[in-house]
């Protein structure tokens, strides 16, 4: 095979609040990425969700014809996989389904609105296929601050495992939008802005002062555009893309004495990007203050290459998920203590349910996606026990669902809340909203998972983990359990005997121990 044949062109588009943008890449046999073209385009879609809260008829104009140049450029490379998506400046939109579909009518493009979780898991994974470009220390604990227009994330990695991703709508965009009307009337605009800032990430602040952070990671934010001031204010050619606390307040100091136009005409910037520069900088400043970091570090990644490595692993079905699964799992245990599950006993269950599951797959034949949501609702079954023992799975599932876990929409986080609503007494109902609203598909996919979890959990009813192996065998009608320990099971196997029929209902064969 040529060299030419063994790489594929593909695409991803970001439809955002600020800007349009698609980098064109190429992917190998083993993945790899290599990027071909980055195209850009400034769009008013944020400003007319968040000044108006619906896009106007003329920017849907505007993106349309901007998109049907993506869709020109797309054909000249050939480019027959892509994957485009849209965030907060559509997803917050009154008008959001009609935009969307006026895109599909007008250009070809279908757009899928994506919830800020999965923005974090696609940065997540444009961050771990390029850690060889990151000076990231395992033995130390980092901060991912990913600035877009319209919020921010962040991710906290410790000794290389990601332990915390949060959010807050606090970005630039939308910081301009909600102040719009104070900027004429404090000459200490920069104060003000700062203190609004502060008032909206206070909530992270105790989640963050509980690790110690020495590295931090800046993405998005208009970075790129403040490394460049920097280096041309030191006279130095070289790109350096670390960037030094008190290089970071002298420039929020200087820009915060400038109106717009002169913060454009001084630096020779585009005036959406003026207009920005304030508001990230200080939001960078905001978290420095919470962190003992020197600097930060800016590796130029987007949230369009984490695409186009998703894309990749789609297209040549690549088994190098694993990585980002640990990721999503050592954050879901770090949901758990902070609702103070009992932890032995949601490793215990989450153990069974797998077995379970694994032994099962000729059964209910459900695949890799669905046994990740079965795993994360057994290590969360029980957080609604942190707001009372009475009703606990109800609460269960409002805790689960009102979480924003990287990785999952919102309707695999509500297949995964509702399976852990149902882990023990409650059964499935259309008398239930959570249940009523789901596709029959996924209603399927719920009651599958609740019949496992419910046997899991009542082999540990009395949380004291009694029993140490099972072994599961099966025939046409019938499931055995062979279970091992050293005590009396007389409290598990009558819990166990409640759910049994349920499991038979669903699944198509008895349990037995």
């Amino acid at each position: 095979m040529g060299i030419a044949r063994a790489w594929k062109i593909i695409a991803a588009i970001d439809v955002g609040t600020n800007y349009l943008r698609m980098t064109i890449g190429k992917i190998n046999m083993l993945g790899d990425v290599k990027i071909l073209e980055d195209v850009v385009k400034p769009t008013k879609i944020g400003k007319d969700t968040f000044s108006l809260t619906k896009i106007s008829v003329q920017t849907i104009h505007d993106t349309c014809d901007d998109l049907k140049g993506f869709v020109r450029l797309m054909k000249d490379y050939k480019i027959k996989y892509y994957k485009a998506v849209a965030t907060s400046g559509i997803r917050e939109a009154e008008n959001k389904q009609y935009v969307l579909e006026q895109i599909r009518l007008r250009t070809g493009l279908n757009i899928k609105l994506i919830n800020i979780a999965e923005e974090q898991f696609f940065m997540l994974k444009a961050v771990s296929n390029n850690l060889s470009l990151i000076d990231i220390k395992k033995s130390e604990q980092s901060l991912i601050v990913n600035i877009t227009s319209g919020a921010v994330e962040i991710a906290i990695y410790k000794y290389g495992k990601l332990k915390l991703t949060e959010h807050v709508k606090v970005g630039p965009l939308r910081i301009k939008e909600a102040l719009l009307d104070l900027e004429t009337k404090t000459i200490e605009f920069p104060e003000t802005m700062e203190q609004y800032i502060e008032s909206k990430i206070y909530a992270l602040k105790p989640q963050i002062q509980e690790f110690d952070i020495y590295q931090f990671l800046g993405l998005g934010g208009e970075l790129n555009t403040i490394c460049g001031i920097i280096r041309k204010k030191k006279g130095i050619s070289k790109k350096n893309y670390f960037i030094k606390k008190e290089e970071l307040i002298e420039l929020a100091k200087e820009i915060g004495d400038m109106d717009n136009f002169q913060i454009k005409t001084t630096f020779g910037l585009s005036n959406q990007t003026a207009e920005l520069l304030l508001p990230s900088i200080l939001i960078f400043y905001c978290f420095f203050k919470i962190t003992k970091a020197k600097g930060i570090q800016v590796p130029k990644l987007s949230l369009r290459q984490g695409i186009l490595y998703d894309l990749s692993d789609e297209i040549l079905n690549i088994s190098r998920k694993e990585e980002l699964i640990n990721d999503i799992i050592s954050s879901v245990w770090y949901i758990g203590e902070k609702y103070q599950i009992d932890k032995e006993h949601a490793i215990f269950v989450e153990k069974f349910s797998l077995e379970i599951f694994d032994n099962t797959r000729r059964l209910h034949k459900l695949g890799d996606r669905e046994r990740l949501y079965l795993q994360v609702a057994a290590i969360l079954h029980n957080v609604g026990t942190f707001i009372s023992t009475n009703n606990h799975s109800l609460h269960s599932y409002n805790v689960i669902s009102s979480q924003s876990i990287i990785g999952f929409s919102d309707i695999e986080l509500e297949i995964i809340a509702t399976a852990a609503r149902y882990h023990c007494e409650d059964n499935p109902t259309e008398n239930h909203n959570n249940y009523r609203y789901l596709s029959d598909r996924n209603k399927m996919v719920v009651s599958t998972l609740a019949a496992i979890l419910k046997l899991s959990e009542a082999l540990d009813i009395s949380h004291m983990q009694k029993i140490k192996e099972l072994k599961l065998q099966s025939t046409n009608d019938k499931l055995f359990f062979n279970l091992k320990s050293d005590s009396d099971l007389i409290l598990e196997e009558w819990n166990f005997s409640k759910y049994v029929d349920f499991f038979e209902e669903v699944i198509g064969v008895k349990p037995i121990i």
